[in-house]
């Protein structure tokens, strides 16, 4: 028997090499339908997105057209007249509120003998508070103090100030007042004696008839 090996090329084990490149072959195949099945999905959402854009595109141009339409049938002349009757309505609560009267009530109760009162002047403010100008002529600074104080103890004034103190050409003392007025708040304007009415304002303490509409806000 010859054992000796008469090929000129010596027979090489390929098995192991043929395994290796199947397995490379089998990575390589799930890669590509990974790849593939991440690209279909993409494109897919991609077409989804798309159609949701195209439809809020649309939505929001329907929205738009609809408030120019309603814009278009507002009619500002409508507008401003339910505006100017809400303002008159608000004046005519705040005339009802407010009573010249009782105010003037309180002045006589309160204003010493060296006082007198000039000018009122009520302003409403955005709040809805009743803000008074109160022009005085006093012989001294004390006077202006102490009817400031007695007006004070009504409960009825808050936040009671002097804006301008000056002396006039009667060498008297002419002062600015401001302060916020709460009716509700004060104490009810004294009667006289079985007369059953208000007291009557002195011609010290005149001005205006209750008639007469407070302001607004400038």
């Amino acid at each position: 028997m010859i054992r000796t090996n008469l090929s000129t090329r010596p027979f090489y084990d390929t098995r192991a090499v043929a395994l290796w490149l199947a397995v490379a072959a089998l990575l390589v195949a799930g890669a590509t339908l990974f790849n593939v099945g991440r690209v279909l999905q993409y494109t897919r959402s991609d077409s989804v997105l798309g159609r949701q854009a195209t439809q809020d595109a649309e939505q929001a141009a329907s929205l738009r057209a609809e408030a120019a339409r309603l814009r278009g049938s507002v009619d500002s002349r409508q507008v401003a007249r339910v505006s100017t009757e809400a303002r008159l309505a608000n004046d005519l609560i705040d005339r009802r509120v407010f009573s010249w009267t009782a105010l003037f009530n309180l002045f006589e109760e309160t204003l010493p003998p060296g006082v007198r009162v000039t000018s009122v002047r009520p302003l409403v403010d955005r709040d809805g508070r009743i803000q008074l100008t109160i022009t005085v002529v006093a012989r001294a600074v004390d006077d202006v103090n102490q009817f400031m104080e007695s007006l004070e103890t009504t409960g009825a004034f808050r936040g009671l100030l002097t804006r301008q103190e000056v002396v006039n050409d009667a060498d008297q003392i002419e002062a600015s007042l401001e302060a916020f007025y709460e009716p509700q708040a004060g104490r009810p304007a004294s009667t006289k004696e079985g007369s059953g009415s208000p007291t009557t304002p002195s011609p010290a303490t005149a001005a205006p008839s209750s008639s007469a509409p407070l302001e607004g806000p400038r």
